[in-house]
């Protein structure tokens, strides 16, 4: 396994986790700062893509990006054993995503293409690396994951032409969702059950998850045609049964993890919950393809719930596990855990409930912007590589002179 200590750059530039992690979150919450005045008009992009496709572009093809890199690019390194991407090819990758983020947002000065290359180019890199890396180290079992990464590029090219052509992006947007998805069901469906089961047998013995087998096998695949047919005929009958019954299998995978078990450990039990949103996801979905309740509940289910949970979720675990903290859910921690689940759920009820939609927005923009801000406050500093017992000695010394 690498040793990122023999590592002489900047500490920020050490692993794909702290760039992206830190800059990830920073984006979702001005993402959503500027969003709530947009769609209530009373802000104006300069983007191309119409107002709607924007927000969802920059989390879906922006945050979330940012996030699967930062979580690939440490992850690979010990799948592999070979050293992990930093420095100067590090910084490259960070800048192409931040050029991605600005050619998106004002791409109504310039030619609709330019953006396309500037954006995509980004999660082209970011596949090819990945692939190279598990090529050399021989990796192969884990090339499938870089294979959706791979669709999810496809999808953020689809993105743009769709948009150019037909001035909405409906076709690409179902596409990312999906990926997005199936990255949660076969991630998630690993790491949950496997940080749950070290933990258990350490300090809880008794029941333990079962492990990823056939079963969980059956659900992703399953749930990747039941997706397949929701980004084709969303409206369909027959895919609302299909999904529906995607879900409740998903609602037995979650069960067998043991997640009642895992209430003492926050960090533990919020990826249980950031789980238990994606069959919610399922089954809204199928709701809307009945007629019963409006799509973007269960595309809010999927998004805000599913991702924005479990990226939280395995945000702050993997900085404090990789820059040498204690596994532990802190105060600060809880809280922004707290702030993301207020933010899905008041989401998804303003979906619900139409007549107090616009009180609920407000809450959910708000709740989401004190857990991403949060996140870049509480784990800046250790993402950054500053010396916390430095700060806090600084900071003394800063009161000391106001007193």
């Amino acid at each position: 396994m690498a040793n990122p200590r023999n590592y002489q750059g900047w500490t920020f530039l050490a692993n794909g986790f702290r760039p992206f992690f830190l800059l990830g979150a920073i984006q979702a919450a001005l993402t959503i700062l500027v969003w709530l005045p947009t769609f209530y008009g009373e802000l104006k992009l300069s983007s191309g893509f119409a107002p709607r496709d924007w927000h969802v572009h920059e989390m879906l093809y922006g945050y979330l990006p940012a996030i699967v890199t930062g979580f690939l690019f440490t992850a690979i390194p010990n799948w592999t054993g070979r050293l992990p991407i930093r420095g100067m090819p590090l910084l490259m990758l960070v800048t192409l995503w931040l050029a991605g983020r600005i050619a998106v947002t004002f791409s109504a000065f310039g030619p609709w293409w330019a953006a396309l290359l500037i954006d995509a180019g980004f999660l082209l890199l970011v596949v090819l690396a990945a692939a190279r890396e598990i090529a050399a180290g021989r990796n192969w079992h884990n090339l499938p994951v870089v294979a959706i990464v791979g669709v999810l590029c496809a999808g953020n090219v689809a993105f743009h032409v769709e948009a150019h052509l037909h001035g909405s992006a409906d076709y690409a947007i179902r596409i990312g969702v999906a990926v997005v998805v199936l990255l949660l069901a076969l991630i998630g469906g690993r790491i949950t059950p496997s940080f749950t089961r070290n933990w258990l047998v350490k300090h809880n013995p008794g029941r333990l998850p079962v492990p990823f087998g056939r079963f969980d096998m059956a659900v992703v695949l399953f749930s990747a045609l039941s997706l397949a047919g929701w980004v084709v005929v969303p409206e369909s009958v027959a895919t609302g049964y299909v999904l529906a019954a995607a879900g409740v299998m998903h609602v037995v995978r979650l069960g067998r993890w043991a997640g009642d078990r895992t209430f003492r450990e926050r960090l533990l039990v919020i990826l249980h919950i950031g789980y238990a949103f994606v069959p919610l996801g399922f089954l809204m979905s199928a709701a809307a393809s009945f007629g019963w309740v409006l799509p973007s509940a269960g595309l809010h289910a999927w998004m805000a719930g599913a991702a924005g949970v479990t990226t939280l979720a395995v945000m702050t675990r993997a900085t404090l596990g990789h820059t040498g903290q204690p596994l532990t859910a802190s105060a600060a921690t809880q809280a922004i855990y707290l702030a993301i689940l207020i933010a899905a759920s008041t989401r998804i009820c303003a979906v619900l409930a139409p007549s107090h939609a616009e009180g609920l927005l407000h809450v959910a923009a708000f709740a989401w912007i004190v857990a991403f801000a949060g996140y870049a406050l509480a784990f800046g500093p250790l993402l950054l590589g500053l010396k916390l017992r430095a700060l806090a000695v600084r900071a003394s010394g800063a009161a000391q002179a106001v007193l």
